[in-house]
């Protein structure tokens, strides 16, 4: 009798640990803890920022024609300062028409922690401080700008051309895995 239950309780043990190992593996992919201590940090330029190369003569040299007018220039639409919400998360926002007309969501000296799934979202709802804030951005319209390219640094957002712009006040860094708000900021018109 003592060999039979010997059999019976070695797969149980077994099955057991096959599944206590495939729940560590799941949590682990999940949540993704490793992320909390890795940095990736994005410094890019705002796209149309670089002033072309002078075309002025030579010192002493005589000027032909006076010079062209300058080329377009990027221009702020709206602002804010990025709270804190689910992470301490710092940094400013500008939603920015470039010269050939199109709009970028431009995340600058952002600072935040590093998650799974993380997104620039633009919203029309309303930031809120504390945990009250953490939840609101997926209640009414958003638009996804694409996934968060790093948790440090300056970053560009390209808006898509249909997006009416007078519908949306706000930009959250949301945790599309969690459904939670990161860090937010108010678009303060310009």
């Amino acid at each position: 009798m003592a060999r039979g239950r010997r059999w019976l309780s070695r797969p149980l043990v077994i099955g057991v640990l096959v599944a206590a190992v495939a729940g560590v593996g799941l949590a682990l992919y999940w949540f993704q803890p490793w992320k909390l201590w890795q940095d990736e940090t994005v410094r890019e330029a705002l796209p149309g920022a670089v002033t072309p190369a002078s075309t002025a003569p030579p010192a002493g040299a005589p000027s032909a024609s006076p010079s062209p007018p300058p080329p377009p220039r990027p221009r702020t639409l709206a602002d804010g300062e990025l709270i804190s919400h689910e992470h301490a998360t710092s940094g400013r926002v500008l939603l920015v028409r470039l010269a050939d007309g199109s709009h970028v969501v431009r995340l600058e000296d952002l600072d935040t922690s590093n998650g799974p799934d993380l997104r620039v979202w633009l919203t029309d709802a309303p930031v809120k401080e504390g945990r009250a804030g953490w939840h609101v951005f997926d209640d009414g319209a958003h638009v996804s700008l694409g996934k968060l390219k790093g948790n440090k640094g300056s970053q560009n957002y390209t808006v898509p051309a249909d997006v009416d712009l007078s519908r949306y006040t706000s930009v959250s860094i949301w945790c599309d895995r969690f459904d939670v708000s990161f860090g937010a900021a108010e678009l303060a018109r310009v």
